[in-house]
């Protein structure tokens, strides 16, 4: 059962760039909230070899019409080359706080 919401997330080399993008989303209703969480380690191949580097990752929670939008935000602000940009569909939770990100992620009329 969808619900119609998603949670993206992304990683980055440097906290700042890390919460510049959470403001950033939040401020441009992109995203109801967004949780920076780290340092966390990651080990990945790039370009054929095995890398290690400690990130920050940005949780945020949004609606699924937004995805494209929100994809395109994170590639204009983003310091890699390739960012780790995934979404993954929100099955169900508490009615209030989905009430809630409903409202926070459409900007109010002007």
């Amino acid at each position: 059962m969808s619900t119609g919401y998603i949670q993206v997330m992304t990683t980055v080399d440097r906290r700042d760039v890390a919460e510049q993008i959470a403001r950033e989303a939040v401020g441009r209703f992109l995203a109801a909230c967004v949780q920076v969480v780290g340092p966390i380690r990651s080990i990945y191949r790039w370009q054929g070899v095995v890398e290690e580097a400690d990130e920050w990752l940005c949780l945020m929670k949004t609606r699924g019409e937004l995805l494209e939008e929100v994809i395109g935000f994170i590639r204009s602000i983003h310091p890699y080359e390739v960012p780790e940009i995934l979404a993954l569909p929100v099955v169900g939770g508490h009615p209030d706080y989905l009430r809630w990100l409903e409202v926070e992620t459409k900007a109010p009329p002007r």
